[in-house]
Parts: C-alpha cells; sequence; structure tokens
C-alpha cells in the first residue's frame, strides 16, 4: 500500500507567520489527499494564548482533510518557566498542552501505511541541550535515550511490514545554508534514531526543506517553513512524502508568488530494499 503524507513545519503563528501563504495551504490541502499530515513543531513564536489559539484553529480545520499528529517545537515552550530543576516540567507545556492535548508525543497508525511515532526533542533549557553559545541556550534540541526507547516500543507493537516514521521537531542532519545542527549530541542522537528500526525521519526547525539519508538507510525529510523567515530567502514549503513497497519520495511544494499558489517542485527518490532504504538519483 502507498502511504502519503503532508509534512508541515515552523508555522511560527504570531508576528513573522506569512498568513496569507498558510491560508492558501488550507485551500490546498483536501486536493492532495493525504493520509495523514503531520505538523512537526514551532506552530507559535513566542507560545503565547493567541498563537496558539490560531494554531488550534488550522490543526482542527486540516483535520477535516485527514488525521493530524503534532508536535510541540522550541518556540511553544514556555522555557523561562524553572529552568535547569531536575524534577517536573510541567509548566514549560502548560499552554501548549490546554490547546494541543496532554499528550507531547503522540503516534499515529495508518492501516496497511505506516506507523508513525513522535519523540519530543524540545526541553527548554535544559542539561542535555546545554550550550555555550548564549543564542542557543534554549534553542538546541536533544534525543534523550528514555525518548527513543518509547519510540522503539511503538515500533515494536506495530505490524511487521508497516514502514517507521519517526516526527521530531529538530533538524537531524546539518542545515545546507546555516551549517548547524539542531540536536546536541547529535551522533549520538543520529544512532539512536537508526538503531530504533527508523524508516523514515521527519524533522524541521532550520527552516530550510531538505531529504537526505541517514546511515545510508533512514530517509530524512526535513521541511521549510511557513513563516518569513526561510533561510537565503527562499520561498516557503512544505513537503509531501510518498512511501510505497519500493521506495520514499520526497515533493517539495514550494510557494509561487506570483500565482499566490503551492506548485509542485523537484523530488528526492530513495528506493527500498528490504530493511534498507538505499538513495537513488533525484529527478529535478
Amino acid at each position: 500500500m502507498t502511504c502519503q503524507i503532508v509534512h508541515i513545519g515552523d508555522i511560527h503563528f504570531g508576528g513573522v507567520a506569512d498568513i496569507p501563504v498558510i491560508e492558501a495551504l488550507e485551500r490546498a490541502l483536501p486536493d492532495l489527499r493525504p493520509d495523514a499530515i503531520v505538523i512537526g513543531g514551532d506552530l507559535s513564536q513566542r507560545a503565547r494564548h493567541g498563537e496558539f489559539q490560531r494554531g488550534r484553529a488550522f490543526v482542527n480545520l486540516v483535520r477535516e482533510t485527514a488525521p493530524v499528529l503534532v508536535i510541540p517545537g522550541n518556540h511553544d515552550v514556555q522555557w523561562w518557566w524553572r529552568p535547569f530543576l531536575p524534577f517536573s516540567k510541567d509548566a514549560l507545556y502548560e499552554k501548549y498542552r490546554t490547546y494541543f492535548g496532554s499528550d507531547l508525543t503522540p503516534s499515529l497508525t495508518i492501516p496497511g501505511g505506516a506507523i508513525i511515532a513522535s519523540a519530543l526533542t524540545a526541553h527548554g533549557v535544559a542539561w542535555g541541550s546545554l550550550t555555550t553559545r548564549l543564542r542557543d541556550i534554549a534553542v538546541k534540541g536533544h534525543l534523550p535515550r528514555k525518548e527513543i526507547q518509547r519510540v522503539q516500543s511503538v515500533f515494536a507493537g506495530a505490524d511487521a511490514g508497516l514502514p517507521r516514521v519517526l516526527v521530531v521537531h529538530h533538524n537531524v542532519l546539518r542545515g545546507n545554508i546555516s551549517k548547524r545542527m539542531g540536536l546536541s549530541r547529535w551522533r549520538q542522537a543520529q544512532k539512536r534514531i537508526v538503531t530504533a528500526g527508523t524508516d523514515v525521519v521527519l524533522c524541521g526547525h532550520d527552516h530550510e526543506e531538505g531529504a537526505e539519508m541517514l546511515d545510508g538507510r533512514v530517509v530524512v525529510s526535513t521541511a521549510g517553513t511557513l513563516s518569513t523567515r526561510a533561510r537565503g530567502g527562499r520561498p516557503v514549503s512544505f513537503n509531501f512524502v510518498t512511501i510505497d513497497p519500493a521506495a520514499v519520495q520526497v515533493t517539495f511544494f514550494r510557494w509561487e508568488n506570483a500565482k499566490q499558489r503551492f506548485q509542485p517542485s523537484d523530488t528526492a527518490a530513495f528506493a527500498r530494499k528490504a530493511a534498507r532504504l538505499e538513495p537513488q538519483v533525484s529527478p529535478s
């Protein structure tokens, strides 16, 4: 069976959201007929009630097209509450949970299509992502062992033939323009992703779209942004991920300002071989 996922990242409702673009996406989604819609975090800019309210309205609207999986990003975390404290950090996610539910790491099964699990990488100011670079103090993410162990248990409970899809907010590969990794201890995080049996990763954070291979076996779809802060002056975009028994394809839908609509652009294709995914020449 073929499984098709709309992969959206970094909307940033608030001062930097590109509202006409988002409204155009809302109108376009039904025609794409996806099996699922994944929103990989940073629905807000400053974790404010008004931003989350608009984000919730967006999620409720697109849910009319397909089941939705949404996770928090670093901008959705009230990181200024109780940083570094080793006990409960519920206060960090209080506003997010008010609008999107208590489960920060939901999973979604597409019958006959895929199992989609998520892992929390946005922890605010935390020891696991601590950095000497002040601007990254609450920006960097990390992938704790307990998170990947939980993901492994979700994958283990799914049908053997289903592709394993992992959703995280932070980019797991280095950005081509920014030259930055989204995760602290990124080598360790990459190893954990691979050993969990992941087939496809859906991530974002870096505001630059992409599709690459991790360790020669895991396809990584990195979503761009729907805000006015796309890297390098690039058009805003979202990804359309198609998984079938033979291949994984990631098509980039980019905004064409002259036509005021999203248009499918280039596609990155990766051949599947049993438990291993191998890269294929990417047509333009």
